[in-house]
């Protein structure tokens, strides 16, 4: 068999069609949203002041300034795509957040695995954008200043496979991590030596499936509330109590097991008394924290959306306290107002990027009044990140701005989130079919015995 065409060997029609859409759909939207474009896809990102701190599938840990668009820091150290990130104090309690922890995919050591495992890896690196060979374990975290040295402090082998999450409880001196492994492990950063790896404080290993996001609620100094949820649908709520002795180990107590979600849950948010869940069953949940015995019968309905729901930005567990809930379903960006959560109101729809939205954060915008010297405004913003290697910025709510520079290009663009203005009307046009190929211009051609391996294979 030989073909001129390796990108469409074997392609389904459907798949080209959508390939089209979405290059015609980046043309018409390559200006909104004042997009910065990163060199490859940001898996995960936090927002601190005017900067987003980025995870990139390119092995970095990225800083850019939300105001410039330019990026003013680049962090390196792993080998493969950095796919979390968390802060943690230099000087503990001290709010400086001055220690980063990134955790990777990095390939270290040998890579002899069974066939369907490196396939499950090369697929998994595909869809996040990468293109490299297969990792193995273990997976690793790394401790890098967020000073301008950007020294790397520390390198800890982790998880015996990709590291999905991170989370710091500062007043615990506890960092989480979660894995496809199915294993949740826990490090204690009381004891963080300068070119040391973490040490272990206890794990968990209840999950049957890759944990994909966590969160958790502190309750003391000694204890804490910690949701895990895995690409079955599955969250456990534990309860973590500190274990007294000479290294400190955390004990884990199962208290609850929610299943309302079908199948992955995406991300997960804890605050003002509710846990949030985003799963590619297409819906959001929100679950009351209350015990079982003081909720109410009925539970609040799912939030449904079109497709898998892989970002969710509850306002009302933010700064602002709103009630008010942001949501990113494939490529689109909704808003809705949970005031009465049994029943949510749709606000409007905006039409973000041309692929998935993967995450959406709130970003506090800080700008000088003009002609009143030592006034501040302070704007609430969304951050929106995709699968089309775009970050764009989103006015929350007020008035809708177009900037043009002096030679008339257009600089930025704020939509209101909020109440985003209607959709442009498109005419529809009919899908034209793809040519057929005259058997005398075949250039894929199969012999008989080809053929029917095709067949036999399909039908396994």
């Amino acid at each position: 068999m030989q073909t001129t065409d390796k990108d469409n060997f074997l392609r389904a029609e459907a798949e080209l069609v959508l390939d089209q859409a979405r290059k015609v759909k980046s043309e018409r939207i390559k200006d909104l949203g004042s997009p910065i474009q990163l060199p490859g896809v940001a898996l995960d990102i936090h927002i601190r002041g005017k900067f987003a701190w980025i995870a990139e599938n390119t092995a970095v840990v990225r800083k850019v300034d939300l105001e410039t668009s330019k990026t003013v820091q680049l962090f390196r150290g792993h080998t493969a795509p950095t796919t979390a990130i968390a802060f943690y104090d230099k000087v503990p309690g001290s709010g400086d957040e001055g220690l980063l922890i990134s955790g990777s995919w990095d390939k270290v050591g040998d890579q002899a695995l069974i066939l369907s495992e490196i396939l499950k890896r090369c697929i998994e690196y595909q869809y996040m954008g990468y293109r490299g060979p297969p990792p193995f374990i273990p997976s690793s975290l790394s401790f890098v200043e967020t000073s301008q040295s950007k020294r790397m402090l520390s390198s800890t082998p982790a998880h015996a496979d990709f590291v999905k999450s991170l989370l710091v409880i500062p007043s615990l001196c506890l960092l989480v991590s979660t894995s496809s492994d199915k294993i949740v492990r826990f490090w204690d950063l009381s004891s963080f030596e300068e070119g040391k790896p973490l040490n272990s404080a206890g794990s968990i290993s209840a999950h049957t499936r890759p944990v994909e996001a966590l969160t958790a609620q502190s309750v003391s100094k000694t204890s804490t509330i910690l949701y895990t949820a895995d690409t079955m649908g599955i969250i456990k709520v534990w309860e973590l109590q500190l274990e007294t002795g000479p290294s400190p180990r955390w004990r884990s107590t199962l208290k609850e097991e929610l299943t309302y979600h079908r199948t992955r849950v995406n991300e997960i948010l804890h605050g003002n008394g509710q846990l949030w869940s985003a799963s590619s069953d297409d819906t959001v949940q929100v679950h009351d924290d209350l015990p079982s015995t003081e909720r109410n019968v009925k539970p609040m309905p799912p939030i449904t959306h079109p497709a898998a729901v892989r970002a969710v930005l509850p306002l009302s567990t933010t700064v602002i306290a709103e009630p008010y809930l942001l949501t990113g379903s494939g490529d689109i960006i909704r808003a809705y107002d949970v005031s009465s959560p049994d029943e949510p109101e749709l606000l409007g729809e905006t039409d973000a990027h041309w692929h998935d939205v993967i995450a959406l954060r709130l970003w506090m915008r800080k700008t000088a009044v003009g002609g009143e010297p030592g006034k501040i405004k302070v704007e609430p913003w969304i951050v929106s990140t995709s699968l089309d290697g775009t970050l764009r910025r989103w006015r929350l709510a007020g008035s809708c701005y177009i900037e043009y520079d002096q030679f008339d290009c257009l600089v930025r663009t704020a939509i209101e989130l909020l109440n985003p203005p209607p959709k442009p009307s498109i005419e529809e046009k009919p899908i034209v079919p793809l040519p057929e190929v005259k058997e005398e211009d075949d250039q894929f051609g199969m012999t008989e015995d080809e053929e029917r391996e095709l067949a036999e294979l399909m039908d396994d």
